[in-house]
């Protein structure tokens, strides 16, 4: 079989759609093989801002070219509001849109999944993809690698409010723990995908590299309206041939020898194979799409991560000046200061008493408490009012379950987005949640952080006036927004109502893979950029029959 592209330019042996997270990874890893030819889909365009790879800058790019700007449906249990959802458009997807976290989550995580899926993704299998991922700078474990192409740093520049979180933190007798241990995990400051105060997304770590290699073409601005398939050999379903993908305008038809690999995403992946055939079979009906896959799993399954915090004012220094034009001097001339900052410099893992109630597992956590020296509010949407401090608190597995459904068949239509937050039947999501929300409270009532705060709050408006529970009622229903985390649209499983198997086969037809975040059966109990890389290193082993 040939390495070369067809003469065109758009026929490869494997067809990747997203440039994201895993996708980055998975067409980088499969251009190492030279013996085959691989092409690379991503609507966006070129990762060119300066804002992209500053750290502090990201929410600056929030509603932009650089993002899909979704949107969900109203959510009832959140005063009817809708949630903005951010989703990189651009190369390097999320990874070069979010808050550069590097948080991995814990073992049993891992382990949950190969409960769902087989061996292939328990934490011990996984910790090789981790180690080949990883650049850590001080590793701290065994599991964490140091030859990696992803960087992962400590904060170059963190903030004095960042030090006294993590005294609180101590004071409220929390353990300070180094970040990203498999087990045991207490309060850390935040690693970063950084490089040298800048940020290293998967575009930086991954595509770059391998660029020089001519079996990898990268097309930008390439929407992919649907997966095209082929009457398969008996017995074996249609067989995917590629994709029509929209090019400057033209519809044309991008044609894969071997594989088609879909890497959009929670969203943007149930939402092509959907707009493919693959689905609900009522539901591609009511949009009149022909139905390929009668598969109920797509589009179901949604988690994500919802967090709700306060915001106590502060003192100065925070990331409020973090605007001022000498910080823009200082960052270029050496990069520091405060636009080295991701916004969330620490954080920490809390087992709230809700968790025993409902049965967690011994030793795992239900929230993460999330620090950030600055007032991050209104969805990251709206600049920082005045000087203040963020402490929110992060449901880390709910039991509600959302979807994502078609609006129409039009693919540069956005989906349905229903993350149904807070919606599961015993309320144990907002029972959670107020409970972690009530250990911001007591984190902010030490003396450490009495000490760097004024008495009086940002958010909620007035809250001084207000009761702790008044003020955590505010957090969940009226200032609560998505932590950047969806996953599960896809879901894995050795079952027969899973959407891929544990090889990431599509079920019910040949030659299409998933490989993202939205493969994950469950959230972990971390930041989902980490899993979402690994999920596109492991993709190209088993696509090319190889394993570290």
């Amino acid at each position: 079989m040939t390495a070369g592209f067809g003469g065109d330019g758009l026929e490869a042996d494997y067809v990747v759609v997203g440039a994201g997270s895993a996708g980055a990874a998975l067409a980088a890893r499969l251009s190492e093989d030279a013996n085959v030819s691989v092409l690379l889909l991503e609507a966006g365009g070129p990762d060119k801002a300066l804002e992209l790879h500053v750290p502090a800058a990201f929410s600056k790019l929030f509603r932009g070219a650089y993002d899909w700007n979704y949107d969900t449906v109203p959510q009832p249990r959140l005063e009817g509001r809708t949630v903005y959802w951010p989703r990189g458009k651009t190369l390097g997807g999320s990874s070069s849109l979010n808050a550069l976290m590097w948080i991995r989550g814990f073992a049993a995580d891992y382990d949950e999944w190969a409960d769902a899926a087989g061996p292939t993704w328990s934490w011990n299998a996984l910790v090789p993809y981790f180690r080949r991922v990883e650049r850590t700078s001080d590793p701290a474990d065994p599991t964490q690698g140091v030859h990696g192409p992803q960087s992962v740093e400590h904060q170059r520049d963190p903030r004095h409010h960042t030090t006294a979180f993590l005294a609180a933190a101590q004071e409220a007798g929390h353990p300070l723990t180094p970040p990203n241990l498999p087990t045991g995990q207490g309060f850390s400051q935040t690693m970063v995908s950084q490089r040298r105060g800048a940020r290293v997304s998967t575009a930086d770590a991954y595509l770059r590299p391998a660029k020089k290699r001519r079996n990898l073409r990268v097309l930008t601005q390439a929407l992919a309206r649907r997966v095209t398939f082929a009457v398969g050999s008996e017995g074996s379903g249609p067989r995917a041939t590629g994709a029509y993908v929209e090019i400057d305008g033209i519809t044309r038809h991008v044609r894969a020898r071997r594989e088609v690999v879909l890497s959009g995403g929670a969203v943007n992946t149930p939402q092509l194979l959907m707009l493919s055939g693959i689905g609900r079979a009522d539901h591609l009906a009511e949009h009149g799409i022909e139905v390929v896959v009668d598969a109920p799993g797509v589009g179901a399954n949604l988690q994500d991560h919802l967090v709700a915090g306060l915001a106590p004012a502060a003192h100065g220094g925070t990331l409020y000046d973090a605007t001022k034009p000498a910080e823009l001097v200082r960052y270029l001339a050496t990069r520091k200061g405060m636009l080295t900052s991701n916004a969330a410099e620490a954080y920490g893992f809390v087992r709230t008493p809700v968790a025993d109630a409902v049965g967690v597992p011994e030793g795992l956590p239900d929230i993460e408490i999330i620090f950030v020296p600055g007032p991050y509010i209104g969805e990251g949407l709206v600049p920082m009012p005045a000087h203040g401090l963020t402490v929110a608190a992060i449901l880390l597995r709910p039991v509600s379950r959302g979807t994502i459904r078609l609006a129409s068949s039009n693919p540069a239509e956005a989906p349905l987005i229903d993350p149904a937050y807070l919606s599961d039947a015993d309320g144990v999501d907002a029972a959670t949640l107020r409970a972690g929300i009530a250990e911001c409270e007591r984190l902010i009532d030490t003396e450490a952080l009495q000490a760097i705060t004024t008495g009086g709050w940002v958010v909620p408006e007035h809250g001084e006036r207000m009761t702790p529970a008044e003020r955590a009622e505010l957090s969940l229903r009226r200032y609560s927004h998505t932590l950047y985390h969806p996953v599960g649209t896809a879901r894995m499983g050795t079952d027969a109502a899973s959407v891929v198997d544990p090889d990431l086969r599509v079920r019910g037809v040949s030659g299409l893979r998933v490989a993202d975040a939205s493969v994950m059966p469950t959230v972990i109990r971390g930041h989902t950029n980490a899993p979402a890389i690994v999920i596109g290193e492991v993709a190209a082993d088993l696509i090319l029959g190889r394993r570290v």
